[in-house]
């Protein structure tokens, strides 16, 4: 069966203008030059022979025939992206776009970059960390790190880090306060962006709720931990990722017990897309350098105070990775 189709690259760029209403943003994405994109958008319409762009002084619209053709050739594409990376035996090379929670890209991703890139130097890696939760595949990235219990709607999940929860704040502020301080007399410092702060940590512990509309508020957690070690208040901390900073002395521990939280970091992603060789390479990759942080950090809590006589304990581990639709 022949089949009458015009050239790929033109489709490709009428994709990615269609989506992206620019030739500009378009070009940008796909590595090529506007003009490129503009010619090849001229091509597809002339092959066509209808119009599917609007263009004008104020920017550039869609007409209806553009409207009712992009979903289909974005389909289209889709499926022949995914078969071309389900093919047996395709090595792991190519782009990998990752959408990640800040504070995980910051603090447990980039360090662990260099590592990865020797060796797998074929795979390129793209990081976005907006907080705004990725479409797939509208928004461009393949998958994505995110906090939360692992129940993401049509998407599956791997589990790569636990979290307990435990107040802390700069030793500065805790010999201001003295012994008697109690959490309800203290500025705290809140996260707007996590669906587990001060409450879930309260709960857990069996205290009384706290009144999240007194002191700080932050939007990510990387901020809450600076704001603590400057002594401007109590925050949340998040254990294994605020470990260099009690290790360090910068933040110490206030009251109470650290609790489990219900959430965690997880790397998720269209089931469809899961198998391409450069996801399953960076997943087996992220999941074992998770593990081993996981039990380095298990490691360090259970160690003795120095010269007492005893075992360090156990290095422990994670849950293993599992899926969730």
């Amino acid at each position: 069966m022949a089949f009458r189709l015009p050239p790929l690259n033109t489709l490709r760029f009428f994709e990615a203008a269609g989506r992206l209403l620019s030739f500009k943003l378009a070009a940008e994405e796909l590595e090529v030059t506007p003009s490129a994109v503009s010619h090849g958008i001229q091509s597809l319409e002339d092959w066509l022979g209808v119009t599917l762009f609007a263009r004008s002084s104020r920017g550039l619209a869609l007409t209806d025939s553009g409207e009712d053709y992009l979903p289909a050739v974005r389909e289209a594409l889709t499926v022949l992206s995914n078969a071309t990376d389900r093919v047996p035996g395709r090595p792991p090379r190519g782009s990998l776009a990752i959408s990640v929670a800040p504070t995980f890209g910051a603090r447990l991703l980039l360090p662990r970059l260099p590592a990865f890139r020797q060796l797998h130097p074929d795979i390129t890696v793209h990081i976005d960390t907006t907080h705004t939760r990725v479409e797939f595949p509208r928004d461009g990235a393949d998958i994505a790190i995110r906090m939360g219990k692992g129940t993401w709607p049509d998407l599956v999940a791997f589990h790569l880090l636990a979290e307990e929860l435990v107040p802390v704040c700069s030793p500065e502020l805790l010999s201001k306060l003295g012994p008697t301080a109690r959490l309800c007399d203290t500025p705290l410092i809140h996260i707007t962006t996590v669906s587990q702060d001060w409450n879930a940590w309260a709960a857990a512990a069996r205290r009384e709720p706290i009144d999240c509309e007194r002191g700080l508020m932050v939007d990510t957690i990387q901020m809450s931990i600076d704001a603590a070690a400057q002594g401007l208040g109590i925050a949340i901390g998040r254990l294994p990722l605020v470990r260099p900073e009690l290790a360090s002395g910068r933040l110490v521990r206030f009251c109470g017990p650290s609790v489990k939280a219900e959430t965690g970091y997880w790397l998720v992603g269209p089931r469809e897309t899961m198998a391409r060789p450069e996801i399953v390479t960076f997943r087996n990759w992220i999941t074992r350098e998770m593990q081993e942080f996981a039990a380095d950090a298990s490691a360090d809590a259970s160690a003795p105070p120095p010269g007492h006589e005893g075992s360090a304990g156990q290095r422990g581990s994670i849950d293993a990775p599992q899926h969730v639709s």
